[in-house]
């Protein structure tokens, strides 16, 4: 009888020994190829993510809706009501219930999605959850009342909650790390694609006074949803996502559809497996309980900051710019205009950010774009303390215009790399869960907070109003300094080896991961015996 028959825990410790030694090959070979052949070899992974990321352009299309409504004649006429200045306003209580219903909703999502993709996988909760909004839109696309809009937005937000999870989650975990930032980067694109459609058919309906005017711009959601099903039942399931559940041979032939025989898809998934039995030998936790213990709670710290940085660095500001440019005085088409202006600049911006990532890496980029938004909103605020000429408040616009810019090509697309790349594999979707529900509870805040700063009939700061993203901007560039690491080139492996070793933020650039850290402490220990 063999070593192995006689003691069947050292088949497990020989087979742990053999997959890191595999994984560290895969690596290797990885690391080894240019970015020209690392694109040719994933170019099936990037199409997939690019499909199953489009499920994004939905919700910020929607979520865009209604703040832009807002300022919308059509809608006004049919829902508004005469406020202090003479002119008719959706009353601040109501703008805060409409848009927060959509954000708790998404909270909810967010917060369920976390359970059922780790059960059943993000193929059937994406099919499941774009069949529950075909049948929500309707509610707010024949709406009669204030009151039906709320529920509306607030059952859309649910399965834009699970959505918005999915996205990230599965375009990161189906690229290399040479490659792994474009994934959630377009994601960041969907967004600003999402709002620019929304901005759009806003700015062109403004002509249209009747019901039409709001009702066409909802009815335009139901074209999404049956393509992007057909999307999802075709797309091949995360192989991390079959590896986690032990369908390790699942897992191959998923890889086989996401690479070319550029790579060997066996060692790649050998890579996976390696990656999760490390996270199980590090014990790392698989539950929301577990991200605020031990080592998860700095990983679930840096997604969540870095997601939550979209809303504060634009708090009020932000989201709200069309509303902000009307009651800064512009005329309702100028502001719309400029709004659409805004969102071509941040898509522009974003375009830009993939190869600045590869050049400079997340950290650096983050803090540059931190700095530039702090030199342009911090104008916009003074510029407001000054006599409100046709003059000024055009400069107002185009200096957020400028802002905008710096936006898209740093934190917007960033906040997105980062959050998805800095969890565990086996806390993947959670963190991203957790880290979207905290930004999207700063989101509640900013729609209970902006009608009140901005109304006419309330504080009516307008423009003086950036001087709050402008405080917060300045308080996520002292945290960054310090606890963001850099993530750029790391593989998720490297990644848990690093924050199990608890490096400091600002070395994680430069230290170097040997095998002798990723080996399972048992294999170490046979290692070591005579």
């Amino acid at each position: 009888m063999s070593d192995k028959e006689k003691n069947p825990t050292l088949v497990t410790v020989v087979d742990d020994a053999v997959l890191t030694e595999r994984a560290q090959k895969f690596k290797e070979a990885e690391e080894s190829m240019s970015l020209g052949a690392t694109f040719r070899a994933y170019k099936k992974a990037l199409a997939w993510s690019v499909l199953v990321s489009m499920n994004i352009v939905m919700e910020s299309y929607g979520t865009i809706l209604l703040n832009s409504f807002y300022a919308q004649p059509a809608f006004l006429a049919k829902f508004g009501e005469v406020g202090h200045s003479g002119k008719l306003e959706i009353p601040a209580k109501w703008q805060t219930s409409m848009s927060l219903a959509s954000s708790v909703g998404i909270i909810i999502g967010i917060w369920l999605n976390g359970l059922v993709v780790d059960r059943w996988g993000y193929k059937k909760i994406m099919v499941a959850s774009l069949i529950a909004l075909s049948g929500f839109v309707a509610l707010p696309f024949a709406a009669t009342s204030k009151g039906m809009i709320v529920a509306g937005m607030l059952l859309c937000g649910l399965p834009w909650g699970t959505l918005n999870v999915i996205a990230p989650a599965y375009a990161v975990e189906v690229l290399p790390p040479a490659i792994r930032h474009y994934g959630p980067t377009y994601v960041n694109q969907c967004w600003v694609i999402g709002h620019l459609i929304g901005a759009g058919v806003q700015t062109g309906l403004l002509s249209n006074h009747g019901q039409w005017g709001w009702r066409i711009p909802f009815a335009l959601q139901w074209m999404w949803p049956v393509p992007l099903i057909i999307g999802a039942l075709l797309c091949p399931e995360s192989p991390w996502w079959l590896v986690r559940h032990g369908r390790t041979a699942d897992a191959v032939h998923s890889m086989k559809r996401l690479a070319s025989s550029a790579i060997d898809h066996e060692e790649a998934v050998a890579l996976i497996e390696h990656t999760v039995r490390l996270e199980r030998d590090l014990d790392f936790g698989s539950t929301y309980s577990d991200m605020v213990r031990g080592v998860d709670r700095r990983r679930t710290e840096i997604g969540t900051v870095a997601l939550s940085s979209q809303a504060l660095v634009g708090f009020i500001v932000q989201g709200y710019q069309t509303y902000f440019f009307k009651q800064a005085g512009m005329p309702t088409t100028d502001s719309f205009k400029l709004t659409l202006g805004t969102y071509g600049i941040a898509f522009v911006g974003t375009a830009l950010s993939m190869p600045l990532q590869d050049r400079f890496g997340r950290r650096t980029l983050w803090l540059a774009g931190m700095a530039w938004m702090l030199c342009t909103m911090v104008p916009v605020g003074i510029l407001a303390c000054v006599h409100q000429t046709q003059s000024v408040m055009w400069a107002e616009g185009i200096i957020l215009m400028v802002w905008f810019g710096g936006y898209g090509w740093s934190v917007g697309p960033l906040a997105f790399v980062i959050a998805s790349e800095v969890g565990s594999a086996q806390l993947r979707a959670k963190t991203i869960a957790v880290a979207r529900g905290m930004q999207y509870l700063i989101t509640i805040a900013n729609t209970v907070v902006a009608p009140y700063v901005l109304n006419s009939d309330q504080a009516n700061l307008k423009g003086k109003a950036a001087f709050i993203p402008a405080g917060f901007t300045v308080v996520l560039i002292v945290w960054s300094y310090f606890r963001l690491p850099e993530t750029k080139g790391r593989s998720f492996d490297e990644l848990d080896v690093l924050f199990a070793k608890r490096v400091p933020a600002r070395k994680f650039r430069d230290y170097v991961v040997t095998i002798e850290d990723e080996m399972p402490a048992s294999a170490k220990a046979v290692e070591d015996q005579p």
